[in-house]
Order: C-alpha cells, then sequence, then structure tokens
C-alpha cells in the first residue's frame, strides 16, 4: 500500500502505485496518476490530468498540473506527463497543455528541475535535461535532450532549444539556440560550441571534430545560410548529429541565434 502521511488529501480516483511515498499536507488531485517509487515531499499540489512516471522525487511546495496561464483556456481537458526519474525541486510549477497547443506538456526522463523554475502549457522538454533555479519557460517552448538552462535563463513562447545547448544563466531567449551550441546574453547570441557538453555526453571524438567542422561553416565562414548547409551536406552528409543540426536550422520559424 502507498505511503500517505496522515495530513495529506488524496482524491478518490487517484492512481497510486503500492510503493508511492506522500508527504504532509499535500494534495493529489483525483486525475492524477502516480509510478512506482514516486516520492513526493510535504506541501505539494498535484492537480489536473497528470501522470508521473517511476522513481521520480518532487520536493516540497512544488505545484504541477494547474491550469494554464492563457486567457484563451476555457477548461478544456488536457494533460501533464513526466517521465520517469524526474527530480523536481522546491517550488517548481509546471501546467497541462491546451487544446490549441496539442492538449499536452511533456517532460521527458532524466530530466532535474531546480527550485523555482516554471515550465509553461505544452512546452515540451526532452531527456536528460537540468533547467536550473528560476528559469521560465513561456508556453510552447521546447528544451531537447541533454541541453543545460542556467538560472533565472527566460525562453521566449515557441523558442526551441536544441540538444546540448549550454545556455548561460540570465539568457534572454526570443530566438532558437542550435544544438551543440553555447549562447549568452539578452538577447542571447552564439558564444561558440558547447565543447565541454559534448565530451561529458560521451559523443566519439571524431564525431565532436565533425560537429565543429559543420559550426565553423555555418557560422564562421561568412557563407550565406543556404551555402553553408548544402557545404555542410557535401563534407559531413551521413553523421546523425549533423543532420540534426542541419534538419533543425532549416526547420527554425523564429530565426536563431548566431
Amino acid at each position: 500500500m502507498p505511503e500517505i502521511h496522515p495530513t495529506a488529501c488524496v482524491e478518490d480516483g487517484a492512481i497510486l502505485a503500492d510503493d508511492v511515498v506522500v508527504g504532509p499536507f499535500t494534495f493529489v488531485g483525483r486525475e492524477v496518476e502516480l509510478g512506482p517509487r514516486v516520492e513526493v515531499g510535504a506541501h505539494v499540489t498535484l492537480m489536473g490530468r497528470t501522470r508521473i512516471g517511476a522513481d521520480c522525487r518532487i520536493f516540497p511546495q512544488a505545484c504541477l498540473g494547474g491550469e494554464p496561464q492563457d486567457r484563451a483556456f476555457d477548461g478544456e481537458s488536457t494533460r501533464l506527463e513526466i517521465g520517469a526519474r524526474t527530480q523536481i525541486r522546491e517550488q517548481v510549477t509546471i501546467h497541462v497543455g491546451t487544446s490549441r497547443g496539442g492538449g499536452c506538456t511533456r517532460i521527458g526522463e532524466d530530466n532535474y528541475l531546480m527550485n523555482g523554475a516554471h515550465i509553461g502549457h505544452d512546452c515540451q522538454i526532452g531527456d536528460h535535461t537540468i533547467i536550473a533555479s528560476f528559469c521560465g519557460l513561456a508556453g510552447h517552448a521546447r528544451v531537447d535532450d541533454f541541453a543545460v538552462l542556467g538560472a533565472y535563463t527566460g525562453l521566449h513562447q515557441h523558442a526551441r532549444v536544441g540538444e546540448s545547448v549550454m545556455a548561460a544563466g540570465g539568457s534572454k531567449l526570443s530566438l532558437d539556440a542550435p544544438p551543440f551550441s553555447m549562447v549568452a546574453g539578452d538577447r542571447a547570441r552564439l558564444v561558440g560550441l558547447n565543447s565541454v557538453g559534448l565530451r561529458r555526453r560521451g559523443l566519439p571524438p571524431e564525431t565532436c571534430r565533425q560537429i565543429k567542422r559543420a559550426f565553423h561553416l555555418i557560422f564562421r565562414s561568412r557563407l550565406r545560410l543556404e551555402e553553408a548547409l548544402a557545404r555542410v551536406g557535401a563534407e559531413l552528409g551521413g553523421v546523425p548529429e549533423v543532420e540534426r543540426l542541419v534538419s533543425f536550422l532549416r526547420k527554425t520559424e523564429r530565426g536563431f541565434c548566431r
């Protein structure tokens, strides 16, 4: 049976795995589902159609599954999904999605969300990300795998952060951050290649060299973008990471940091 503190309130209809732990003065709404070995601390609020995967830890005063901060929201049934082994620290807020945004705010697996971070409606977060203290992600933002957002980073609505990006603390991203890059500033600009992040991720040295070559052609060669992308395709076609970089840049709608 779940271990539920006597002062906690778990509404009828909530689904809790047998080994879930719920701390004092915590509220779990009727549409919430908690997977195996989830640990919920004190004074946490879990509401809405929220599903939390196995081995997640939720720290005191987090508020998950609340209504979107969107004036067009009209009470439609939308949801929040959080993947396994994600840690959500104190006072983090994450809202459910909206019908016009796809209906789901989604957080992947093995993520670390630090205290005071806010994830807005319809955001899509990948796996193995770090979102540091007091970051703010506006609605529909996207953060891909292995990205790191430094403290107080802000993302504009619909902004995208590519895989293995390192955003310096206090960055303000109104444009997309290209995969494997370091960005910084208000408004954020490209600083260079996130070489440390690539090594920590365990990418082979040859792959890192190929990504570095692609970065030089796209961002440092003074070629026009289409010409640079064509050169990258000709020289480095078939390298999966480079192909994902090119695809990300081709799909940009807001423009990207340079």
